[in-house]
């Protein structure tokens, strides 16, 4: 079987495995107000809730707002400058956050607080700007009442489900990886390629085809030697491409940082297929990372940051319209481990990263400071392989397991980069592996 592959990884890699107006002064003060904003039902139908003042907190790091209604909130300084609703912050168009987590400075001061037509406007050590509905910001605030009446609203107070991956020997690596690779229409039409295909997906996490028609249509094909491919509100397969309007940051030439996709789902998608009908002409590179190898990584070095990030559940959220209109959300850890601690997945994508941040003011620090540690662990060059798709390449890999991400390319319009994708949930490859197994070898 390891015909049908090229040898993917040195054993040396392995060895671990192991304005114009006034402006108020700030108000510094030694202690902490309690938040005290009532769970009303929401949305919020007093109207606009009105700012009596914003102060900042600078030993603590926390911005006090006092509301007209008397009710207090408090917000971390990192919280309001990661969730920025500017244009260079935000894409507008889904709503899904633009500013990368490697630009956020977590211990971030503030340098001025203002109330401007009735807004919160912050100034900050960048000189970077950042302005709040006063709505916007009532509703996230971080007090228990607070945040359980908007759980209850975002979640219909419905049961949140959790399921768990078989696990099976996988084998970690970084960015000396050899990629397997197979042939397509070998997969396609032999069963002992299709086998070495998907056990190698299983135990490396990705495996390249080579030799496919750089058409559209290819990802269905190679479903077809799974079973079925799974819908998703993009679509049975969908395209991406620079498109106007984009409802998803992939749809755009800009920079991906390393994620997994939709985490927006209690259950992502655990496998993805990605086709390159056509390449830019500059930029446009792929990158991935081992992420169960860096949270292993992560759990030796930092053993905070990793009970952190697989103890908090955060927020990630996805709204538009595409195969049909949707408003997705979700609770996840950022690192998924089963019951005897070993990891079974990881759930991180800084787009899709809700404003909402469901955990006690005193946590939310903490959390900023153990995913920036994973985050930059995660794109340390050693832990990164980078590779460039040609038409016809088409690549396979677990997206429960591995972070992906894309250079910034250069779009041309009808004639720029374009690949298609889908997905597949680990059932339908689990079953068509176990099917191969016993026809080839004729394991029960």
């Amino acid at each position: 079987m390891l015909s049908y592959l090229t040898r993917w990884m040195s054993r040396g890699a392995f060895q671990a495995l192991k304005g114009a107006s006034s402006r108020p002064q700030l108000v510094k003060t030694p202690h902490i107000g309690n938040q005290t904003l009532a769970a009303a039902p929401l949305p919020f139908t007093g109207g606009s809730p009105g700012v009596r003042q914003a102060r900042a907190l600078d030993q603590e790091r926390l911005l006090q707002i006092d509301w007209d209604d008397g009710s207090c909130s408090l917000y971390p300084f990192t919280w309001l400058r990661d969730n920025c609703q500017c244009p260079h912050c935000t894409l507008q168009s889904a709503q899904a956050r633009s500013l990368l987590f490697s630009n956020l400075d977590v211990h971030t001061g503030m340098d001025q607080v203002q109330l401007m037509e009735n807004k919160v406007s912050i100034t900050w050590p960048d000189q970077h700007s950042s302005e709040f509905d006063p709505d916007w910001l009532k509703k996230r605030c971080f007090s228990s009442e607070a945040r359980q009446a908007l759980q209850e609203e975002l979640f219909l107070n419905g049961c949140i489900y959790f399921m768990k991956l078989e696990i099976t020997e996988r084998e970690y690596w970084d960015s000396s990886l050899q990629i397997p690779t197979a042939d397509f229409e070998e997969v396609l039409h032999d069963d002992k390629a299709a086998l070495a295909w998907l056990e190698a997906l299983r135990r490396i996490g990705i495996v390249y085809l080579r030799g496919a028609p750089a058409e559209q249509g290819q990802v269905a094909r190679l479903s077809q030697r799974i079973g079925y491919l799974r819908l998703t509100f993009y679509g049975h397969t969908w395209q991406v491409q620079d498109k106007p309007m984009a409802n998803n940051v992939a749809y755009t030439s800009g920079e991906l940082s390393l994620h997994t996709d939709y985490p927006a789902l209690h259950h992502p998608p655990g496998v993805q297929f990605l086709h390159c009908v056509r390449q830019a002409d500059q930029g446009g590179e792929s990158e991935v990372v081992d992420g169960f190898h860096m949270a292993e990584q992560l759990r030796r070095e930092d053993p905070e940051a990793f009970n952190i990030l697989s103890s908090l559940r955060v927020d990630f959220t996805d709204s538009g319209a595409d195969y049909c209109d949707f408003s997705v959300q979700s609770k996840n850890h950022i690192i998924d481990v089963d019951s005897e601690g070993r990891v079974t997945r990881i759930n991180y994508n800084n787009a899709t990263r809700d404003s909402v941040l469901d955990m006690p003011v005193h946590q939310v620090q903490p959390f900023y400071s153990s995913l920036k540690a994973f985050v930059e662990m995660l794109s340390r060059p050693e832990n990164v392989f980078t590779y460039r798709m040609e038409p016809g390449d088409l690549v396979t890999f677990d997206n429960w397991r591995l972070l992906h991400g894309r250079k910034s390319y250069l779009s041309r319009g009808q004639n720029s980069r374009h690949l298609e994708g889908a997905y597949l949930d680990w059932d339908e490859v689990m079953s068509r592996l176990r099917i191969l197994r016993k026809a080839v070898r004729g394991d029960s």
